[in-house]
């Protein structure tokens, strides 16, 4: 393929719609875990963007790593210069411009992010340099750093931002919630990496609450406009962000209008 996406389950994705907006074909290709290693050998591609689970497992196949992706510890854009493969993190762009969309403001607050994969490295990348006075992950583990969900409930309900990055609301198990956010009484915004459905359960709890809250979307569209300037080497001038936002939504929500006709 010459551009796009590799991950284990990809049924839920919207980057093909995205991507060919811009001008350009996009395929989607589930890679079992076993299949990784020989499928980056290859470097049969131009351009692809990486998803669950494979943001970290890349990385030893790269041959050069972008400072701001390594950093993050995470990597969801290669390009293949003449056979060499370049590593970026294209998602650090995404989820800024994500909370400036939702109108989330974290400077000074208290942040907790949900999930221990390379999109959490990303949010706790993106809340820093956003200003939050204190960052927290949570996993069901509560190894590696994190704390647990029991830890989450008994000492943190003071928590004022929530970003989830775990899949736990997607498409199709889309009743699913990672979080009881009436355990938090600050909480001022919350932000679901989820984009399928657009409006995740986690995202229409905070709202019926009155509290600023985004599904991932605004993210996904933002980062994959990052991506298809390093593939191609043309840039994409900012309102097309906007452009195909209001585009793939609008798609998504006939599709929504319909089935419920239907069914």
């Amino acid at each position: 393929m010459k551009y796009g996406l590799i991950g284990e389950r990809l049924g839920h994705s919207f980057s093909k719609s995205i991507h060919e907006k811009l001008g350009y074909d996009y395929e989607l290709r589930e890679i079992a875990r076993d299949g990784l290693e020989s499928f980056m050998r290859e470097g049969a591609f131009e351009g692809i963007n990486v998803t669950i689970p494979y943001k970290e497992a890349v990385i030893p196949y790269l041959d050069v790593i972008d400072e701001a992706a390594r950093e993050i510890g995470a990597v969801n854009t290669v390009v293949n210069r003449g056979g060499k493969l370049y590593g970026y993190n294209t998602d650090f762009y995404g989820m800024r411009m994500l909370f400036d969309h939702a109108e989330i403001d974290p400077k000074g607050k208290k942040a907790v992010i949900l999930g221990s994969g390379g999109t959490s490295k990303t949010a706790r990348a993106v809340l820093s340099s956003l200003g939050a006075s204190e960052i927290m992950r949570v996993s069901r583990s509560g190894k590696d750093g994190a704390i647990s969900y029991e830890e989450l409930y008994r000492d943190h309900r003071d928590a004022e931002i929530i970003v989830n990055t775990t899949p736990l609301g997607m498409y199709p198990e889309i009743f699913g919630c990672p979080v009881d956010i009436s355990k938090f009484e600050g909480l001022v915004g919350v932000v679901d990496a989820v984009y399928n459905p657009i409006n995740t359960t986690l995202v229409q709890s905070a709202r019926e609450r009155g509290i600023n809250a985004e599904g991932g979307l605004y993210m996904l569209v933002a980062q994959a406009i990052g991506a298809s300037e390093l593939f191609t080497g043309v840039k994409c001038p900012a309102y097309m962000i906007d452009v195909i936002f209001d585009a793939v939504k609008g798609e998504r929500e006939y599709c929504a209008y319909r089935y419920a006709l239907i069914g």
